[in-house]
């Protein structure tokens, strides 16, 4: 949904931060939430890396008896050893989040949240969460304005439409994109033309030439960005970069991430006029 159409306060309602105004959520007993969030709750600048794991958890139990270790969690996310023996104090911005993701992962959640991910965890970090998440075998929520991440992630949606109206949609966004495009065509096509009638004054807005322009370029141009944000991704999975071109191509993701995010909010606006 468009900002403002109540993503995060569907999270809440869920998560029981706050109270619906009528009715009532009931969540069943064996529901273990983790809830990734923009900011870095519970971190203290004078543990250790390691120390902010353990303290919740030394482990996470896997198939067949099997474990990962907190240590081995670290590894997968990119603290490698050594490193998990700093203080807290000594990591970057980005590290303190990647740190703050991986005590909820810790946790072992059966009922995974995270509200827009892509806009504060690195690409390196994103591409080992959705390796992570391949295998996860619990129920994921994703809030995210990011099509590629939605696609790799999700198979069905919940689309927020305003004014208190959810879409049930099964499929992914790319999916819902498409089906959301031939029915409109489907009812400009199909429609009989109507007899003249009375003319209402407050019929629902149509969109103008300039808009359906707007709204065709409007998709070209997301696919390319949402093309090359692909090929950086696989830049960086080949893992042949230097500190440099790693700096520049992030910088660069960051700023495709942005438009894309503009312009999908602008086409939600006006698709929904078409």
């Amino acid at each position: 949904g468009a900002n403002g159409t109540g993503k995060t306060t569907f999270i809440k309602l869920l998560t029981k931060e706050i109270e619906p105004d009528g009715g009532k959520v009931i969540v069943g007993d064996t529901v273990v939430f983790g809830h990734y969030t923009q900011d870095n709750k519970g971190l203290n600048d004078n543990h250790r890396v390691i120390d902010a794991i353990r303290e919740i958890a030394d482990y996470i139990p896997l198939a067949k008896g099997k474990k990962m270790t907190a240590e081995t969690l670290l590894e997968t996310f990119l603290f490698p050893r050594p490193q998990q023996q700093v203080y807290i104090s000594q990591l970057s911005g980005g590290e303190k989040r990647r740190l703050h993701l991986l005590r909820i992962l810790i946790k072992n959640p059966n009922f995974l949240i995270l509200d827009e991910p892509t806009n504060d965890l690195d690409i390196l970090t994103l591409n080992v969460l959705e390796d992570f998440l391949s295998n996860y075998k619990g129920c994921l929520l994703v809030t995210s304005h990011d099509r590629y991440f939605m696609d790799k992630m999700v198979d069905h949606l919940f689309v927020l439409e305003g004014n208190g109206e959810l879409k049930d949609f099964n499929g992914t966004y790319s999916e819902y994109k498409k089906s959301k495009r031939a029915n409109s065509n489907s009812i400009t096509l199909s429609e009989p033309k109507p007899a003249p009638a009375p003319i209402q004054k407050e019929e629902k807005r149509k969109l103008s030439y300039a808009e359906k322009k707007e709204l065709e370029n409007l998709e070209k141009d997301i696919e390319k960005m949402e093309k090359r944000k692909g090929v950086i991704s696989n830049l960086f999975l080949d893992g042949d970069l230097s500190n440099d071109k790693i700096t520049e191509l992030s910088i660069e993701m960051g700023e495709i991430e942005k438009s894309i995010a503009e312009k999908e909010d602008r086409w939600l606006e006006l698709s929904e006029l078409a």
